[in-house]
């Protein structure tokens, strides 16, 4: 399933992400680390490997085309655990 977001919106949710999330979210989903963060904009291509997302140039950062949103429902997953603790 694909979902479009701006570049923006996507750093945000990166950025809200508590210490230690890029690890969790890569072992819940069974990915490196670096693949992790270059979906939420890095380059680390040595040792991680493209996410499926692709950046059209626009205002508010560009739009992202997510080919996958594993990695964005899991970050939203770790944001509602610290928004709304049990």
């Amino acid at each position: 399933m694909t979902k479009t977001i701006t570049f923006n919106e996507l750093r945000s949710i990166k950025d809200r992400l508590p210490s230690g999330s890029m690890k969790k979210i890569a072992d819940r989903l069974q990915m490196r680390e670096d693949t992790i963060r270059n979906y939420f904009g890095a380059t680390h291509y040595d040792e991680g490997k493209s996410a499926g997302i692709h950046v059209e140039q626009g205002p508010d950062g560009g739009v992202v085309t997510l080919d996958d949103t594993r990695i964005l429902d899991a970050a939203n997953e770790i944001l509602k655990e610290i928004e709304n603790p049990e």
